[in-house]
């Protein structure tokens, strides 16, 4: 019995130190996108699920890794600060104002940014404050909004969804119509990136006409093992689908981040943090 109880308490040491190891660092993950519709090739920065983790001080670890990457632009998908009362998002709005200082950053809401935005009664105006020091700073926030960028010949959206669409254990089906309330209809001549927090609705994305999606949400399912992938998704589903990498639905595909920080449950276990680089190709 002693050497059964020996063994188990083993086993969870090891767990818990890979579990603060994962928590506290990340890797740079590459991704290549080629389209015809593209003018010209750039590479883009994928950032998502921060929730105000920060790697060094002021996140000078972060940074220095995008740095070297000499990306043309950020792309933020969202929950880059957390739905807590009292929560101090600045220094996540620090963090993307000294992106912006050097780089066009993309900004799309993920759920936290959402609830904040909904519920002034009990966050009061930590969504207002955050959104209005990035702003200035030049960040394009992108609510159920655009921005072209005529070199690339590409439009980039930011989807905001409503929270039906998260919720526990099932998905709601989500129609390209509520899409096309949302944001329109995109021209099918240029290349369309859409920023969409949740991975679950690729299917429907790619069926409106998002050329790439890029998401972030499901944290890489907290805890990966081989062959199965993420344990778990925040809607409590047992080893979900979209997990982490990329995807493909006919000639459309999606780029989802395992995100960079944790909340709630403050778990990565063979899963860290992810720096996502997208190289956007023209196909010659």
């Amino acid at each position: 019995m002693a050497i059964f109880l020996g063994i188990i308490a083993a086993i969870a040491i090891f767990f818990i130190i890979v579990m603060i190891i994962d928590c506290n660092r990340f890797v740079i993950r590459e991704y290549t996108v080629t389209s015809e519709k593209l003018k010209k090739s750039g590479r883009f920065i994928l950032l998502s699920d921060l929730h105000n983790k920060s790697f060094g001080k002021d996140n000078q670890r972060l940074i220095k890794a995008i740095d070297k990457q000499n990306p043309d632009a950020i792309l933020i998908a969202g929950d880059m600060y957390t739905s807590a009362k009292n929560e101090n998002n600045m220094a996540s709005a620090d963090f993307v104002c000294r992106l912006a200082e050097k780089y066009p950053v993309y900004y799309g809401n993920g759920n936290h940014e959402h609830k904040t935005r909904l519920y002034p009664d009990v966050f009061g105006t930590m969504y207002e404050d955050y959104m209005a020091k990035i702003r200035v700073a030049g960040v394009d926030i992108l609510v159920n909004e655009k921005v072209t960028l005529p070199s690339f010949n590409m439009d980039i959206y930011g989807l905001e969804i409503e929270r039906s669409y998260y919720k526990k254990f099932v998905s709601q089906h989500m129609e390209t119509s509520y899409l096309e309330g949302l944001l329109g209809n995109p021209d099918p001549d240029r290349f369309n990136l859409l920023i969409a927090h949740n991975p679950d609705y690729f299917e429907t994305y790619a069926k409106w006409g998002a050329d790439l999606t890029v998401s972030g949400h499901v944290h890489g399912g907290l805890m990966v093992l081989p062959f199965l992938g993420g344990v778990i998704s925040p809607k409590l589903c047992l080893f979900p689908h979209y997990d982490g990498g990329k995807f493909e639905s006919g000639d459309k595909e999606m780029v989802l981040s395992r995100g960079l920080g944790t909340h709630t449950l403050p778990i990565r276990i063979f899963n860290p943090g992810e720096l996502v680089v997208i190289d956007l190709k023209e196909k010659s």
